[in-house]
């Protein structure tokens, strides 16, 4: 399974989509409150949600559902 970190702040409806969105395709997300860490907050303040998968950044602002697809499709190929 791959790990997921959603950077995000509290209050915010589409880091709760994007957190839906992700667990609706089995991805179990860890969220990152930005707010809590000066340097999280100064690289995505305007952009949250940003979503990591693997260490790499995927999504900022919105989850694309056909691009996720896509990921997870070329994940499981790679298996």
């Amino acid at each position: 399974m791959p790990q997921v970190i959603v950077y995000s702040r509290p209050g915010c409806h589409l880091c709760d989509d994007a957190v839906a969105l992700l667990a609706q395709y089995g991805l179990r997300a860890t969220e990152t409150n930005i707010d809590e860490n000066p340097e999280l907050l100064a690289q995505y303040n305007t952009c949250v949600p940003v979503v990591e998968i693997d260490g790499k950044v995927r999504f900022r602002g919105r989850v694309d559902r056909l691009l996720l697809e896509r990921l997870i499709a070329a994940s499981t190929a790679s298996e």
